[in-house]
């Protein structure tokens, strides 16, 4: 945390950062496994001169600073599963100032930008840092988020389908009707229980304020025309030319939540179940076969939004409390 928050000399930096999903199993460090969260710390381990393990020293000894034992523990602002990508993710780090000045070495650089370079040059390419920087008084990556917005792309028939694009698009064969799926997606928004779509964590809950829901179909965004005389012309598309995607935007989402809603949208898409069926999950929570989650990777966290500085520590005691349908 800040000076004042949790000691005169720790310091809370928030990183912000984006990854490909495809070969991560989450966000959250699991033993035996790759993860997002696993191959952050261990980069700022190396970086920071730490172990990364419980005991972990740098390697002259302890910094100035540096408490027996310190090793990087990332907060994010929200755990993605296996398979799912961010284009922005945010988490923070509570790190004794002595461990952060320690990183500059031989740059002339903030110390906050010295970590960036450092770690941007360490970590695999799945992984990319945005922006290293000092989080303002009160910041907490997860607690004082305002909102989330996820998207998931689909390609509909496979004739069309991209094989280039199935990193982070989902296939589908046949059509969908938007409309039916629109009608369908507009009964999430507002402040629901959403147990048929999503299961809590221990001593959590289900309630979630969902401000957005709406699918779209990418127009078709030709980045360059090119036509030989008279003949016809050569159109050379966007590569999210002509997908049907899913944008979704709430205060926070359970697990399981946005891809158990896509599942349950596209098949009001495909015609297997009507939008009365879909309203009925989320006035009845009811967790159930017909509306688990469909595929991961067609699913990207996008942005995670932020009160300004002066309400952040009052956002974030806020959302600690356990939610009820009462607000």
């Amino acid at each position: 945390m800040q000076e004042g928050q949790a000691g005169r000399d720790t310091v809370r930096l928030r990183i912000d950062l984006a990854y490909d999903g495809g070969d991560f199993h989450g966000w959250a460090r699991q033993p035996g496994l790759r993860t997002v969260q696993g191959e952050m710390e261990a980069a700022l381990a190396r970086v920071l001169g730490t172990s990364g393990s419980a005991g972990g020293r740098r390697a002259g000894g302890r910094g100035a600073g540096e408490p027996e034992g310190w090793v990087p523990r990332l907060v994010v602002a929200g755990r993605t599963d296996t398979g799912v990508h961010a284009a922005h993710q945010v988490c923070h780090l509570d790190i004794p100032s002595g461990v952060l000045s320690g990183c500059v070495g031989h740059m002339d650089a903030a110390p906050e930008s010295a970590l960036e370079h450092r770690l941007q040059r360490l970590l695999p390419t799945d992984i990319a840092i945005h922006r290293v920087q000092r989080a303002p008084g009160g910041f907490d990556a997860r607690f004082s988020a305002l909102e989330r917005t996820y998207l998931y792309r689909v390609s509909e028939g496979r004739d069309r389908f991209d094989p280039r694009l199935r990193g982070f698009v989902l296939g589908l064969e046949g059509s969908l009707d938007l409309d039916a799926m629109n009608r369908a997606a507009a009964t999430a928004v507002g402040l629901h229980d959403f147990g048929s779509f999503a299961t809590p964590n221990p001593g959590g809950t289900t309630i979630r304020q969902v401000k957005y829901a709406h699918w779209d179909r990418v127009p078709g965004r030709p980045l360059l025309t090119y036509g030989m005389g008279a003949g016809p012309a050569f159109r050379t598309p966007a590569a999210e030319s002509g997908l049907v995607v899913f944008t979704i935007v709430a205060d926070a989402f359970a697990h399981n939540m946005v891809r158990s809603l896509v599942n349950a949208c596209l098949r009001v898409g495909q015609g297997k179940r009507d939008a009365d069926w879909f309203r009925d999950k989320v006035m009845h929570p009811l967790r159930e076969g017909s509306t688990g989650p469909v595929a991961a990777q067609g699913l990207t966290l996008e942005h995670v939004a932020y009160p300004s500085d002066d309400r952040l520590a009052e956002r974030a005691s806020a959302i600690r409390a356990k939610r009820t349908l009462d607000g």
